[in-house]
């Protein structure tokens, strides 16, 4: 593969010439172009104004024409700024931390599944931890159940 470059017959630093296409250096004027940004610039300006007197307009009017609430809804609740109840447990205002409760359950779950006690001594009934019961499923296997007896229609 070569690196020299092609020699087309054209004198470097020109374009290739054709007889049917010809190209006029004053069909593009800058000029033009900048004139037309600039109507661009101006016209988002002007948008942009026009937006702001709108929203302006508007948030006036409905400032203007929001009705106070009824005396019941602010005897209601001491901070007009709180939602009516029931709230959604973690909102500002609530009791309960969701967190902490999540917390509290999981240690509630996992010490009832780690808990070894008798259900019933008498009967031989005990709980034991799931590791454990998981682990002796595991050597002895689930226990079968027995068929029921065939009846014999006569």
């Amino acid at each position: 593969m070569s690196t020299e470059p092609h020699s087309s017959g054209q004198p470097t630093g020109r374009g290739p010439r054709h007889a049917d296409v010809a190209f006029e250096e004053r069909d593009i004027k800058p000029s033009t172009m900048y004139w037309y940004l600039l109507a661009l610039g101006l016209a988002t300006a002007g948008a942009l104004l026009i937006c702001i007197f709108v929203l302006r307009f508007t948030s006036n009017l409905a400032a203007s024409s929001e009705a106070p609430p009824p005396p019941s809804r602010v005897a209601q609740s001491k901070d007009a700024r709180m939602p009516p109840e029931p709230r959604l447990q973690g909102v500002p205002g609530h009791p309960n931390d969701p967190q902490k409760d999540l917390r509290e359950k999981l240690q509630a779950d996992t010490a009832a599944n780690e808990k070894l006690e008798w259900i019933d001594k008498n009967a031989g009934i005990a709980q034991i931890p799931v590791k454990e019961a998981m682990k002796i499923i595991a050597q002895k296997g689930l226990p079968t159940a027995t068929a029921p007896p065939a009846e014999n229609k006569k």
